[in-house]
């Protein structure tokens, strides 16, 4: 059998998580990189894999659109912060998104999407007519949403006999997170209380934009017609000072914060998703340690616990990088899980 071509991809973004996954896209032999988008003027020009500290891989990264939407490439993994996090108009990403598939390029976002039917017929009938444009598909994922929240839920459900509540928990420690722009401008840690509501407006929109996608989702694939989705958070104020990546945490400012999002019908849960996120969880004692837990009640019952991810933002760039080629050998459309074969780690086995 003659060999397959490597896949062309371009990496769209390299903060967080789109440095890991342009990191893989030029390791891994299967992959080909044919561009790189930044928004970082310091950024522009450099080589790709300089970046990234993989040495050169010939790629120069631009903030050139138009020089990347003329590229030939099979993906674009598309993982800028998105523009409702800050206030912007969530429909930028839309159009960008839009823009990408019908230039002929299936697309990999960690930006949301990974349910774009929540957003409504108008959203999914635009998607859905540039990906018929450009014969491409548009696929969002994550590690939550994307795997935590929906994958692994709706697999342990093909052990139930009757299913009552699914419960899933997120802990994140961002002692390590770099970004300020992330943790203090966007989550609204180290903010004074009276700053901290209207820090985290856009993100508390954001946050449930995004996982009321992942309940419909997983109620969808159930069958289940659901009500509404409350939204519900709070946060806690340190009572000490300390140091984080991204600056000083000092007394009386917020340190964590707890989100909880609920697919109702007829008034009762269905799907209860809840988000802790901690600025140093070895100082934050409320709430539940670092991990991930999912609880399924009904019969049977069950419960699993991931007790770490060592580094979460190399899994949601992973779990995106590992589903390019299954996104592109699929027909043009939107294409969630429900759709795609299931994303493994071939290509990345490492025995020697």
């Amino acid at each position: 059998m003659p060999a397959t071509r490597p896949l062309r991809v371009v990496q769209w973004a390299t903060g967080a998580v789109g440095g890991y996954a342009l990191r893989s896209v030029i390791t891994r032999p299967e992959f080909e990189l044919a561009g790189v988008l930044v928004y970082d003027q310091d950024k522009v020009g450099r080589d790709a894999g300089e970046l990234v500290g993989v040495g050169e891989a010939g790629v120069a990264c631009t903030d050139d659109v138009d020089r990347v939407l003329a590229l030939d490439a099979d993906c674009v993994l598309y993982m800028p912060l998105p523009a409702s996090c800050f206030g912007g108009d969530p429909a930028t990403d839309v159009e960008t998104i839009c823009a990408l598939l019908s230039s002929g390029k299936n697309v990999v976002t960690t930006t949301g999407f990974v349910y774009p039917q929540a957003y409504g017929p108008g959203v999914v009938d635009r998607l859905e007519t540039a990906c018929a444009r450009g014969g491409a598909s548009l696929h969002g994922t994550g590690i939550n949403p994307g795997f935590m929240s929906d994958l692994l839920p709706l697999a342990l459900s093909g052990l139930s006999t009757r299913l009552d509540h699914i419960y899933v928990r997120e802990t994140s420690d961002y002692r390590g997170h770099p970004s300020r722009e992330i943790v203090t401008d966007l989550i609204g840690f180290t903010r004074e209380p009276k700053d901290y509501a209207g820090t985290v407006r856009p993100f508390r929109a954001f946050q449930r934009s995004l996982f009321a996608e992942s309940v419909q989702l997983v109620a969808a694939a159930l069958g289940v017609r659901l009500d509404e989705i409350e939204e519900t958070d709070e946060y806690e104020l340190a009572g000490e000072e300390f140091e984080i990546a991204a600056g000083t945490v000092r007394p009386g400012t917020v340190c964590a914060s707890r989100w909880i999002f609920t697919g109702l019908v007829r008034n009762r849960p269905f799907m209860t998703v809840e988000c802790v996120y901690k600025a140093d969880a070895r100082k934050v004692r409320r709430w539940a340690e670092p991990g991930f837990a999912i609880h399924i009640e009904g019969q049977p019952g069950m419960a699993i616990r991931v007790d770490e991810v060592t580094h979460g933002l190399a899994g949601a760039a992973a779990h995106a990088v590992n589903s390019i080629a299954s996104v592109c050998a699929a027909p043009p459309g939107i294409r969630t899980i429900l759709d795609l074969p299931l994303a493994t780690g071939r290509g990345t086995v490492r025995l020697a």
